[in-house]
């Protein structure tokens, strides 16, 4: 289970753009709670100006959010604050037609209907990631991140990869060839203890993305990435 406890940088502020609904008064209540400093919208017209505005660190905006098609507010928040990272909420059945407009590892999503706390974990890693991005490319043999647009290639070859698994790379990029220890990557991640069962799911899905060949296992240690 991830943990819930919501990391918020220097300065950050979340701009909630949920329907006007007992649900989402909850949600709102609930992020603070956990210290997060949030702004709610309740309709699309608003949300652009908000953004604006306010300078949001991250915008969750429900693709179903009463005014405005919500696939050009989308477009329009990306296009005007390429630097917001967005969570997008969204029903089952409308999932296939948003991820054509998320942003690689800076935007992320959720499916509706969904538990406060997976929320609040989405909020945690998605700051945390944009508070680490600087303006340059880490290179690692062939791997090459640009960190400034969360962008991974491997032989020159852009690689998709989902926000934690991103988050993974980058704490191994951070001790490159030494091993790093579950524990160690369970707390760059996640910013507390998870299981080694849940690091090692991890690990098995960006081996898939970068080739197994270049995360090594050392039993009992860790994991190691090689160049």
């Amino acid at each position: 289970m991830l943990p819930t406890r919501v990391f918020v940088p220097p300065n950050g502020h979340v701009l909630l753009a949920l329907p006007p609904t007992a649900a989402s008064a909850s949600v709102l209540r609930s992020l603070r709670s956990e210290g997060v400093s949030v702004s709610p919208v309740s309709d699309g017209i608003g949300v652009l100006d908000a953004v604006r505005s306010r300078d949001p660190a991250l915008l969750v905006l429900d693709v179903e959010l009463p005014g405005p098609d919500q696939a050009a507010v989308l477009a329009a928040v990306q296009a005007e604050a390429p630097n917001v990272p967005i969570i997008a909420v969204t029903p089952r059945d409308r999932r296939a037609s948003l991820l054509g407009q998320l942003r690689g590892d800076r935007d992320d999503y959720l499916l509706r209907p969904f538990a406060v706390d997976e929320l609040a974990a989405r909020i945690r890693l998605r700051l945390r990631l944009g508070a680490a991005i600087e303006n340059s490319v880490i290179r690692h043999g062939e791997l090459t991140v640009d960190t400034e647009i969360g962008e991974v290639g491997i032989d020159g070859q852009t690689v998709g990869l989902s926000p934690t698994e991103y988050a993974m790379l980058m704490a191994l990029l951070a001790a490159p060839g030494e091993i790093v220890s579950p524990d160690r990557l369970a707390r760059d991640v996640w910013s507390e203890s998870a299981s080694a069962n849940l690091v090692q799911v991890y690990i098995s899905y960006l081996r898939r993305k970068i080739g197994p060949e270049r995360i090594r296992t050392v039993r009992g240690e860790g994991y190691v990435l090689e160049a």
